[in-house]
C-alpha cells in the first residue's frame, strides 16, 4: 500500500493505498467489530516493526504518569478526522501512503523507548476507536472459571510465563496493557492480542461470548482502568467517538459545502482551515456540551438523581457509545458496500504495473451493491445502535437511587433519539462516492 501510494497512479480509486485504507479497511473493521470483536488490533500491522525491533533492543522507560490517560489519543483522533477533511486524504494516495508510514514510525518510536504496550493503550487513535466500538461486540477475552484464578499462584496472565530455571527469562509475555484477567471487565483497552491466553498455564482464558454492551451497563472496578464513572478521559473519548461519527458523515453530504461557503463569507476566510475548525468545534464541543449539559441538568432537577453534575455527565455519556457505533457502521458500511468489488480491478492494475498479467485486464466496471440496497443496511445499523443506547440508558437509570427512574431513562433516551434523527437525516442526503470511480467528478 505504501509503495503503490507513493509510486502508483495518482487517481485514488485506482490506487491500493486509498482504496484499501478508506473503503475496504474501514468497512471491514466496523463489521468485524460488530459480529466478533477487536480482531483488527490482534492483527495490527504496525506492531510488526515494533516486535521486530524488540528482538534486538529493549525499551528502558515507563510511559510518563501524566500521559497515562486518553487525552493524547483523543487529540490525535480529532487531528486525523480534521486532516482527513482538510487535505482530502481519501483522494490522495500520496498523502495516505505517508500517513501509513507515519503510523509505523509512531508505533516504533513510542514502543521502541517505552515499555509495555504504551502506543496501543495511550496513543493509537485507531486503537481507541476500536476500544469504544468493541464495547458493543459479542465476544470478549475473559477467564472461564474464577475459582481457577483464585488457586493460581504464578499469575502468568499478567506477569508472563517464565523459564523455571531462569525466572528472569520470559518465554511468553503476559498482558502488556495491565489488564489482570480475574479483574478484567469487558473489551475496553483490550487489543485481543491473546498473550494472556497463551501465558495462562491452566488454559483458563479464552475468547468467550457475552451480551453486547453489557460492560457499559454497570460500573465495577476494572483492572487497568478503574471505575468508568471516574474516568473523564474515557467519557470524553466516547463523546468524541459518537459526535465524531456525525461530523465525519456530515463532511460527505452536500449541505456541508453550503455551510462552509456561508461561514467563509461571514469570516472573510480565504482558506478552508479556520472554517473547518469552527465546524469541528460546533460538532465536538458546542453540540455535546449543550445536549449532555441539558440532559445532566434535567437528570438532577426533573429526574431527582443524586450527585454532582460532572459525575452524572461522565457516567451517562457511555450510553451513547452503541448509537455512535451504529452511525459509524452506517457510514463506513455505505462506502464499503457500494465499493465492495473495487478491490478486484485495483489489484489487477497494481499487479499489471509490476509486470504480472496473470490476473487479467482490470475490470473497472466492478463497483459494488446498489445504493438502494445499501440504504437498507444503513437503516438497520442505525436502528441497532439506537436500541443499544436505549437499553444501556434504561439499565443505568434503574440503578439510580430515586423513584423517578423512568424520567432519567427518558432524558438520556431522548438524547439518543435526537442524535439518531440527525443521523437518519444525514444518511438520507446524497453522499459522495469516495474511493470509487463513480465518485470522481
Amino acid at each position: 500500500m505504501i509503495l503503490h501510494g507513493l509510486f502508483g497512479p495518482p487517481l485514488a480509486p485506482r490506487n491500493l493505498a486509498t482504496t484499501l485504507s478508506w473503503v475496504h479497511f474501514r468497512g471491514a473493521l466496523v463489521l468485524i467489530l460488530l459480529i466478533a470483536g477487536n480482531f483488527f488490533c490482534l492483527a495490527c500491522p504496525f506492531m510488526l516493526v515494533r516486535n521486530l525491533v524488540r528482538r534486538f533492543f529493549r525499551p528502558r522507560w515507563n510511559w510518563p504518569s501524566r500521559l497515562r490517560n486518553k487525552w493524547l489519543s483523543i487529540g490525535l483522533f480529532v487531528a486525523i478526522l480534521f486532516l482527513y477533511e482538510l487535505f482530502d486524504l481519501w483522494a490522495s494516495p500520496w498523502w495516505t501512503a505517508w500517513l501509513i508510514s507515519a503510523y509505523f514510525a509512531g508505533a516504533l518510536a513510542v514502543d521502541g523507548f517505552f515499555k509495555h504496550a504504551s502506543f496501543c493503550k495511550f496513543v493509537c487513535p485507531i486503537g481507541q476507536f476500536n476500544f469504544v466500538a468493541s464495547t458493543a461486540s459479542p465476544l470478549v477475552v475473559k477467564v472461564r472459571d474464577l475459582d481457577v484464578c483464585v488457586s493460581c499462584h504464578t499469575k502468568d496472565c499478567i506477569r508472563g510465563r517464565r523459564e523455571p530455571a531462569a525466572p528472569l527469562v520470559v518465554i511468553q509475555r503476559g498482558c502488556e496493557l495491565a489488564l489482570f484477567q480475574p479483574r478484567k471487565v469487558g473489551n475496553m483497552d483490550c487489543t485481543f492480542c491473546l498473550d494472556c491466553v497463551q501465558a495462562c498455564p491452566h488454559d483458563n482464558v479464552g475468547i468467550l461470548s457475552r451480551l453486547p454492551a453489557e460492560e457499559l451497563m454497570t460500573d465495577p472496578m476494572r483492572s487497568g482502568i478503574g471505575f468508568f464513572s471516574r474516568r473523564r478521559d474515557l467519557a470524553a473519548l466516547t463523546i468524541v467517538f459518537t459526535f465524531g461519527a456525525l461530523l465525519n458523515a456530515f463532511g460527505m453530504v452536500s449541505p456541508v459545502y453550503a455551510l462552509e461557503s456561508w461561514m467563509a463569507g461571514c469570516l472573510h476566510a480565504g482558506h478552508e482551515a479556520p472554517v473547518l475548525g469552527l465546524i469541528f468545534a460546533m460538532f465536538l464541543i458546542v453540540e455535546p456540551a449543550l445536549l449532555v449539559g441539558a440532559a445532566t441538568w434535567l437528570t438532577r432537577s426533573w429526574g431527582g438523581a443524586q450527585g454532582a453534575w460532572l459525575p452524572i455527565a461522565v457516567r451517562y455519556s457511555y450510553a451513547l457509545a452503541p448509537l455512535g457505533f451504529g452511525i459509524w457502521l452506517a457510514h463506513y458500511g455505505f462506502h464499503f458496500l457500494t465499493g465492495l468489488y473495487t478491490l478486484i480491478p485495483v489489484t489487477q492494475s497494481a499487479a499489471a504495473s509490476i509486470g504480472l498479467h496473470l490476473l487479467g485486464e482490470p475490470r473497472w466496471s466492478l463497483v459494488g451493491l446498489p445504493k438502494n440496497a445499501v440504504h437498507a443496511f444503513e437503516l438497520g445499523f442505525l436502528g441497532l445502535g439506537l436500541v443499544g443506547s436505549l437499553l444501556v440508558s434504561h439499565r443505568m437509570a434503574q440503578s439510580e437511587k430515586t423513584s423517578r427512574r423512568f424520567r432519567v431513562f427518558a432524558i438520556w433516551g431522548g438524547v439518543a433519539v435526537v442524535l439518531w434523527i440527525a443521523a437518519l437525516w444525514l444518511m438520507s442526503q446524497p453522499m459522495e462516492m469516495r474511493g470509487t470511480l463513480l465518485g470522481q467528478g
